[in-house]
């Protein structure tokens, strides 16, 4: 039986549609908003992002608009 590895950055999607669909957060508000959840690892995190061409400043929405996080 194969497990299936899931991508760090499908986590932090998943994460923060949750928090949108709690209405803790608006698609609209920028990314770095979900960053006191994270505390010491939003270090981490923004830096992925970065990496993935995002910016703490783009709204929320296209954080989970991305379908897949293929490796380049």
């Amino acid at each position: 039986m194969t497990q299936q590895v899931i991508h760090p950055m499908v986590k932090l999607q998943h994460h923060v549609r949750s928090l949108v669909e709690s209405k803790i957060i608006k698609p609209t508000d920028s990314i770095w908003k979900v960053a006191p959840l994270y505390g010491n690892e939003w270090s981490y995190w923004k830096s992925e992002l970065l990496d993935y061409g995002f910016t703490t400043q783009d709204p929320v929405s296209e954080l989970l608009a991305v379908e897949a996080w293929d490796e380049e």
